[in-house]
């Protein structure tokens, strides 16, 4: 926890074990991911392969999936210190996250044994990456407007369509595709497919887009042209079961976007306040003015209550007591908070603070699209009103 927080860790963080799991991951991305080696990421537009194999083997791929599927056999406690520590130690970019904790645990909860001893021992391993195509370019938050389709051709699924914004998309080589198997059952005819990219005929790659910000991730449109695989290669058992099972995982998801929020923001404090002290104006210290001290301690109040909120949140979660309508209350306001200290915070910097080499003007365009994505803060609080 960055000194510029006093907040306890929950008492499922602060295990032994946890902490000494934590240090390993900051020396890890310490001697892994330097400041060089991610601004080559940047200017590359991706994290380069090997990154994911050198993570692979330092153990920290599909961590809370149980050792018997090849994985580390931890649970969402080690998940929660990799997403932090990519915060706190500025990886920016490196979707080990989604791999890790959204789509491992697809396959995990709704594979079938067959599907879970495939791919879950090749994603720890480092022979796959992963990514989840959701969005398309007519259809973001409303998952229901998807216009992939997947036809059933006797032992094989037909796939037709487009996806984009897909991160890991110039990487992936193992896709979990939402598709429609029946077009005219709306939800009810929502498919998770399973695509291996390495031996998928008509499957191509788009553009590496060009973003506002997370410039070393790559977030990529992607195209089905008669893309044919395997009846085995539908996730679970039958049918008509995708959006149920999109729908079970979102909370895990909109918590994680919380998490990564956080870390941000505290890394956002931490930078602050250090320069600040060391910065000069009129003959002393930026923070001896009393606008500077004002700002940063509505900042550190705001964070704190921020971080308490996430920290129960995080609690409830490993006790399989998260709700969707609090998962969507910590992903829309941890979001809007970090880009509003994150706002504060490059102030402070001055003119620095808009130089593209400082961190607190990477994390300020990086940080917009944590509003978007894991669906739209506006669609965070329809589903929150829907319990009034």
């Amino acid at each position: 926890m960055p000194a510029a927080l006093q907040v306890e860790r929950t008492p499922s963080l602060a295990d032994e074990d946890i902490v000494i799991f934590e240090n390993a991951v900051a020396k890890f991305f310490e001697d892994h991911a330097p400041e060089s080696r991610v601004a080559k990421w940047r200017e590359d537009g991706m994290v380069e392969r090997v990154m994911w194999n050198e993570a692979a083997e330092a153990g920290l791929s599909c961590l809370s999936i149980p050792e018997e599927y090849g994985g580390m056999g931890g649970d969402y406690r080690h998940e929660v210190i990799l997403m932090e520590q990519l915060g706190l130690k500025g990886v920016d970019g490196f979707g080990l996250s989604l791999h890790n904790s959204i789509v491992a645990p697809y396959i995990y909860h709704y594979g079938t044994e067959e599907q879970k001893q495939r791919w879950l021992p090749r994603m720890a391993n480092g022979e796959l990456v992963t990514a989840i195509a959701m969005t398309e370019p007519g259809a973001g938050s409303d998952l229901q407007g998807i216009k992939t389709t997947a036809r059933l051709d006797g032992n094989e699924y037909v796939i037709n369509g487009s996806k984009t914004f897909i991160t890991n998309g110039q990487t992936a080589n193992l896709i979990c595709v939402v598709a429609k198997t029946d077009p005219t059952q709306g939800a009810r005819g929502t498919s998770l497919i399973m695509v291996e990219t390495d031996t998928a005929e008509g499957f191509e790659r788009g553009r590496n887009l060009d973003k506002l910000g997370q410039e070393a991730a790559d977030t990529s449109e992607l195209f089905f042209n008669d893309v044919r695989v395997p009846t085995a290669n539908l996730l679970g058992e039958g049918e008509g079961h995708g959006f149920f099972q999109l729908m079970g995982q979102l909370p895990q998801e909109r918590l994680n976007i919380a998490v990564q929020g956080m870390a941000t923001i505290e890394r956002a404090l931490e930078l602050t306040i250090d320069y600040v002290k060391t910065r000069k104006a009129f003959g002393k210290a930026i923070l001896d003015f009393q606008n500077t001290q004002f700002v940063l301690a509505e900042c550190k109040t705001e964070a704190t209550v921020a971080r308490v909120f996430v920290n129960d949140c995080i609690e409830k979660h490993l006790k399989g007591k998260l709700d969707a309508a609090t998962a969507s209350m910590a992903k829309y306001w941890v979001t809007d908070l970090e880009n509003k200290i994150i706002d504060r915070c490059l102030q402070l910097f001055g003119g620095f603070g808009y130089m593209a080499e400082y961190p607190i003007a990477r994390m300020y365009r990086d940080s917009r699209v944590q509003r978007i994505y894991g669906g739209t803060n506006e669609i965070m609080k329809v589903l929150i009103a829907r319990t009034l």
